[in-house]
């Protein structure tokens, strides 16, 4: 049996945090919609769930971090997918620690190229550089 691919339960957190951010209703609302755009495999959901339930579980803590990180940044100035791409990195860097962190760094990098700006790839991968430094965690590869 194939590995189940675990992008597809990133994109579904993003589009239901996105969807709850923008239209100001709870997840429970936002989800049917989410849900009917397109078919997600049970464990991608599970996962895409586990997800969404760290973010707001400690969202303020991660804002907290992302204003510390982005000094120069409103966050109101950031686009919302990057901003939901960076929480859901921040939460799978922190809590979830079988995922390899250049694994989560790369699927939020690519997600973010995928579905935000032209400058997106580069502003997530330099906003959780910031917050993996700001953590204490160095990448393998890498000087300090």
């Amino acid at each position: 049996m194939a590995a189940v691919s675990f992008r597809p339960a990133r994109v579904f957190a993003m589009q239901l945090l996105y969807g709850v951010e923008v239209s100001g209703v709870s997840i429970g609302d936002t989800l049917p919609f989410v849900l009917e755009s397109k078919e997600i495999h049970p464990a991608q959901k599970k996962y895409g769930m586990d997800l969404v339930d760290l973010v707001q579980e400690h969202k303020k803590d991660f804002y907290k971090s992302l204003k510390e990180i982005s000094e120069n940044w409103d966050l109101e100035r950031m686009a919302i997918i990057d901003r939901m791409v960076l929480l859901i990195a921040m939460a799978e860097l922190t809590y979830i620690k079988q995922v390899p962190i250049k694994v989560v760094l790369s699927e939020a990098i690519q997600i973010a190229a995928k579905f935000s700006t032209d400058s997106s790839a580069n502003f997530v991968n330099g906003i959780l550089t910031g917050y993996l430094k700001k953590q204490g965690i160095i990448l393998p590869n890498t000087k300090e």
